[in-house]
């Protein structure tokens, strides 16, 4: 039984890592850091070319990253390596400055950074009269 249990595990694995019908990409792993002046975000994409491999856009309060690894022509073995499209949606603050985001790239990394406005007060003072 215990000669299984990494044989087991390896086919999830294996599974879990395949593509599927419902996943028409790779999801591109990411971190994010939010503070007053600004929401970050910075995204493993080793191997890219920035201005041929890599899109984003916004579009209604959504930042998307799309990406696209080439296969190489290489001979007969495994390669773990992923490739195809990779991409990743994320939904920014409500006071992101969308007219003002920048991104750059460096050493396999994609940075994104969106600076957020001063946010206003939504809330407002009602007045209370006498009878």
């Amino acid at each position: 039984m215990t000669a299984l249990m990494p044989r087991l595990f390896g086919d999830l694995t294996d599974w879990l890592e395949s593509e599927h019908q419902f996943m028409p990409g790779h999801i591109i792993r990411v971190e994010d850091t939010l503070t007053d002046q600004e929401y970050k975000i910075r995204a493993e994409l080793p191997g890219m070319d920035p201005e041929k491999d890599i899109q984003i856009s916004v579009d209604a309060g959504v930042l998307s990253i799309h990406a696209e690894r080439r296969t190489e022509q290489r001979a007969k073995g495994r390669s773990e390596f992923h490739y195809g499209m990779l991409q990743r949606s994320v939904r920014l603050p409500g006071n992101a400055d969308t007219d003002n985001i920048k991104a750059g790239y460096d050493k396999g990394i994609l940075e994104v950074t969106v600076p957020l406005k001063a946010s206003e007060p939504t809330g407002r003072q009602i007045p209370v009269t006498g009878s």
